[in-house]
């Protein structure tokens, strides 16, 4: 009689495991590979064997997106003024996910279901609300940083001033789009934190403004 040898069993994984692995897929594929079967091949297991610990690519694009967000230190600074406050809250998300900008367009969806993103959003509320903002003039304050936030970040990774977008523009024949080839040519030597610090001095300088309203 032979012995039957018995079949190892799956090795488990955890959740820091699994966001690890997708993440890495992302990097190096985008969203677009981001798949269970390429997260099962960089963790070294079947595809089948993921579903014992998320449900599908939705909840493992939560994964990735806490474990981007989960380095943002959600403390406001003391000692500062309200606008700066938000600044440094805005520049840390922007820190975080600069290794990752392809990250970024799952923000929105998963914003209320992600903690990284909760904690964010309360500590920018808490600013706010200290600044006066209260019912719907705190919402849109909220939500105008939360745009700013996402959109100027997938803007420099993904569309940057520096690429080839901006040199086509710039070759728009003036006598239709004198202003937009103007821009262009003059966009060319913007740099990405001048880019980004400057959206964010416009969007603050406004929060200010809207501030003093009675």
């Amino acid at each position: 009689m032979y012995a039957v040898k018995a079949m190892p069993r799956p090795r488990s994984l955890t959740p820091a495991q699994l966001a690890a692995a997708a993440l890495t897929v992302v990097d190096r594929d985008g969203l677009a590979g981001l798949t269970m079967r390429a997260v099962g091949k960089e963790l070294g297991t079947s595809t089948m064997a993921l579903y014992r610990y998320v449900a599908d690519r939705e909840e493992l694009e939560g994964l990735v997106v806490e474990l981007v967000l989960d380095r943002v230190d959600s403390t406001p600074p003391a000692d500062l003024p309200w606008p700066e406050r938000l600044r440094v809250l805005v520049e840390r998300v922007r820190a975080a996910t600069g290794a990752h900008p392809a990250v970024v367009p799952l923000f929105p969806a998963h914003r209320h279901r992600s903690p990284g993103v909760l904690r964010w959003s309360e500590a920018v509320l808490g600013v706010l609300t200290e600044a006066g903002f209260d019912g719907t003039r705190r919402v849109i304050a909220l939500r105008g940083l939360l745009s700013y936030v996402i959109g100027a970040i997938q803007l420099e990774h993904l569309g940057p001033l520096s690429g080839s977008g901006t040199v086509t523009m710039a070759q728009l024949p003036r006598t239709d789009f004198p202003l937009m080839a103007e821009t262009a040519q003059a966009a060319r030597q913007v740099g990405p934190d001048e880019e980004f610090g400057g959206g964010l001095d416009v969007l603050l300088r406004g929060l200010v403004a809207h501030s003093d309203r009675d």
